[in-house]
């Protein structure tokens, strides 16, 4: 898949139907219950509130399964919905399952990325993601400050 662009059509898949009238970050991450993705929910979670009262939503995708995403949804008490992608489908179609290489070993993973859609188009991209100020991150990409 080629890599997504600011304006392109969001691909779709079956949670994303019941954002299409909303703001939606979209964040791949890694893996349940790791320090830097488990950082990056609980940005997400603490922002949270101001997230929603400025309309936006929030949607998790990583390659765990249902019952790893309710147990980290669980233990982290995140408020918002983790998508399972065990295929990697949806990794793929964002363009996130990548090449990586880790002390000279290449193997495939997510490239921890954000998507801000609105109206099914991508409206901005984060590609360098602050796991532990990710929430802020966003408000700062739309020009909505906490």
């Amino acid at each position: 898949m080629a890599e997504l662009k600011i304006g392109d059509k969001a691909p779709q898949f079956k949670e994303l139907k019941k954002y299409k009238d909303k703001t939606l970050v979209l964040y791949f991450y890694p893996r349940d219950n790791t320090p830097g993705c488990t950082k990056e929910a609980c940005s997400f979670r603490d922002e949270f509130k101001i997230l929603k009262k400025k309309g936006i939503e929030v949607l998790g995708v990583s390659p765990d399964s249902e019952e790893s995403h309710e147990k980290f949804k669980d233990k982290f008490k995140l408020p918002f919905e983790l998508v399972s992608d065990p295929d990697k489908i949806l990794a793929k179609k964002y363009g996130v399952w990548v090449e990586k290489m880790n002390f000279g070993k290449k193997y495939f993973g997510i490239k921890r990325t954000t998507f801000i859609i609105e109206k099914n188009k991508i409206k901005q991209i984060i590609k360098t993601v602050d796991t532990k100020d990710s929430a802020n991150q966003v408000l700062k990409k739309l020009g909505l400050f906490a």
